[in-house]
């Protein structure tokens, strides 16, 4: 992988039928072969009988998904997509739709039910220690999503290594030892500012590849507010690999760093993801420029 920035989903995770566009997370993953695509609807109730039934993976996996993707509150999803993640097991690369796929797509969906799933978190906390590496990143995505104090301590447990230990390479694969990306994401988004915190994400700032460094600098701009976090990803909009500058948009987005807002609409980068990030300046951040000012810059990407 040329230089290491570019975002692929787990090795784990079963291709998906449809290509992820740019901007679609890892937790927007689409079905697999064989379930229904976007033209071929089903209902919350077929969903949450995909994800009930137990002889059929891929519907199971289908059902996870779906409930995430359209925030369903139906009584029975949480307690459904909780027992799904716990049926996770080692996993067999031969054995097609395997269990932990199921449990992938099950920590996503948990993540996109704030606040009715605020009682799996105790369920997310005890993945963040399983040997899939795809799990161990949708749970951490999904903790962040839920805004869990209690995974703070754990997810800095996880990092504290440091670019050479947990950000170093897996022998034999392109992942690094630790989903560090969404690790760091999440303690942003969980937004306890403590300075044990932000000395264990600090030395990230560092890291080779510029997806982790953006990562680093959107979670201390969002803890600290320093502006010379936010200036690691301004530099990050002018990277000649366009996924850096995409990242470095979300990111800013994420953060809600409104000072942006210029260097947003230079950035060469699809006016689609640029709105995006616009969106998250009037939804996170505060100050000038304004939301006139935004919004109109917003109107003219339109």
């Amino acid at each position: 992988m040329a230089g290491g920035v570019v975002r692929l989903p787990s090795p784990a995770i079963i291709t998906p039928v449809v290509p992820t566009p740019p901007c679609m997370a890892a937790s927007e993953a689409p079905p697999l072969p064989g379930a229904p695509t976007a033209g071929e609807p089903i209902t919350e109730a077929e969903a949450i009988e995909r994800l009930r039934q137990s002889h059929d993976a891929s519907q199971q996996y289908y059902g996870a998904w779906w409930l995430g993707r359209m925030r369903s509150q139906h009584p029975e999803a949480v307690p459904l997509l909780r027992f799904a993640l716990r049926q996770r097991k080692p996993r067999d690369p031969g054995a097609g739709v395997e269990e932990n796929a199921v449990a992938r797509n099950a920590a996503r969906a948990l993540g996109k039910l704030a606040p009715a799933a605020q009682a799996a978190i105790p369920d997310l906390l005890a993945t963040l220690d399983d040997d899939d590496h795809g799990l161990r990143e949708a749970a951490a995505r999904a903790l962040g999503e839920l805004k869990a104090e209690a995974a703070v301590a754990i997810l800095c447990r996880c990092l504290a290594s440091g670019p050479e230990g947990a950000g170093a390479l897996e022998p034999g694969t392109p992942r690094l030892q630790e989903p560090c990306e969404a690790m760091l994401e999440a303690l942003g988004d969980i937004g306890v500012a403590g300075p044990e915190v932000l000395a264990v994400v600090e030395p990230f700032v560092g890291h080779e590849r510029p997806l982790i460094r953006s990562a680093a600098a959107r979670t201390l701009l969002q803890l600290s507010g320093e502006a010379r976090w936010a200036e690691v990803l301004l530099g990050l909009l002018e990277h000649p690999q366009l996924q850096v500058r995409r990242a470095a948009l979300m990111d800013l987005g994420g953060a809600g760093w409104r000072p942006a807002l210029g260097a947003i609409e230079r950035t060469l980068a699809e006016n689609s993801l640029k709105l995006i990030a616009l969106r998250g300046l009037v939804e996170q951040g505060r100050g000038e420029p304004g939301e006139a000012a935004l919004l109109a810059c917003m109107d003219a990407l339109l």
